[in-house]
């Protein structure tokens, strides 16, 4: 594919971002997350989601950021939320106070065990037994959009990449209505996976998730908790950087700003990213795929003056 061919290099492709952050412990680091979210909300990204805690753990900072999210901003926040240590009152309870606080998008989760990765997972006797109930039980009691999780090296506790898409259509069939995938470093393993969701007849959006790498250690870690797998050409890059924090992020830049604009070259046009609420890289890799606010302006008003 030589330049002309490529949409990263072909003018602006029309690409679309979502944000995800955590809700803040502490009065610091909910300084962080606001001054992360004034620096995103000017690149209009579809939606933006706050997750939850292992059993609930979060759910209290979880509602109030996304209430705070509702009132004080134009972002369309979609709350995390998991059937881990909850009865089914419990989590449906959590889901009407959703609604009374205007949110009208639910990422559907099953949730971590709760002796944490690795462990069994056991499903609460009166609760939602697999996400594919909780994503059910949400399109029950309200007009929800819902998102729910894909893995493309699949679910570590999965049998088989075809179990796993299993499930994936289990939900669908549930009312799920966009998956976000867990983050991955090969694009080979997204674009081979998408194949496989579309080739069962499932239609829905699969949005990839990307993480910029603050740390790499503590990533690797993560990643080999979670199932998503390290290639070593990544290791390659952060080697020797451990004590130098400024090269560090000009590599983890570079790093992502290669693997999205590769997607883009393959067709993709949607991308979630983990921000770890911290908007320095996400924001330079969007300026990257050229979402800008002075853009994002100009085509406002290319719609208000095309309106009749």
């Amino acid at each position: 594919m030589n330049s002309a061919e490529r949409p990263s290099r072909n003018g602006q492709p029309r690409i679309r971002a979502s944000f995800e952050f955590f809700p803040p412990k502490t009065p610091e680091m909910e300084a962080s997350l606001w001054e992360c979210v004034e620096r995103l909300a000017p690149l209009s990204p579809s939606f933006v989601s706050v997750t939850y805690g292992a059993g609930g753990s979060t759910r209290e900072r979880t509602h109030n950021t996304v209430a705070r999210l509702v009132a004080e901003t134009r972002l369309k926040p979609a709350a995390h939320l998991t059937c881990v240590a909850a009865t089914r009152d419990e989590v449906d309870d959590v889901i009407r106070a959703y609604h009374r606080a205007g949110v009208r998008h639910i990422v559907a989760l099953r949730g971590d065990p709760q002796d944490g990765l690795g462990a069994a997972y056991r499903a609460h006797p009166g609760g939602y037994q697999t996400s594919t109930d909780l994503v059910a039980g949400i399109r029950r009691l309200g007009d929800f959009e819902v998102s729910v999780s894909a893995y493309p090296e699949k679910h570590p506790e999965s049998r088989s990449i075809d179990d796993d898409i299993d499930v994936l259509a289990a939900k669908v069939d549930a009312g799920a209505t966009r998956a976000i995938t867990q983050f991955f470093f090969e694009n080979e393993s997204y674009l081979r996976y998408v194949d496989r969701v579309r080739a069962r007849g499932i239609n829905i959006p699969i949005l990839p998730g990307i993480v910029p790498v603050q740390n790499f250690k503590q990533t690797a870690n993560f990643a080999r908790r979670t199932g998503a797998s390290v290639p070593q050409w990544l290791a390659d890059r952060f080697e020797g950087l451990e004590d130098d924090p400024a090269t560090r992020r000009l590599i983890a830049a570079a790093v992502a700003a290669e693997q999205v604009l590769d997607l883009v070259d393959h067709g993709i046009e949607d991308f979630h990213f983990y921000t770890m609420n911290r908007a320095d890289l996400v924001y330079a890799i969007c300026h990257l795929l050229g979402l800008r606010p002075h853009a994002q302006a100009e085509a406002a008003e290319t719609v208000k003056a095309a309106s009749p």
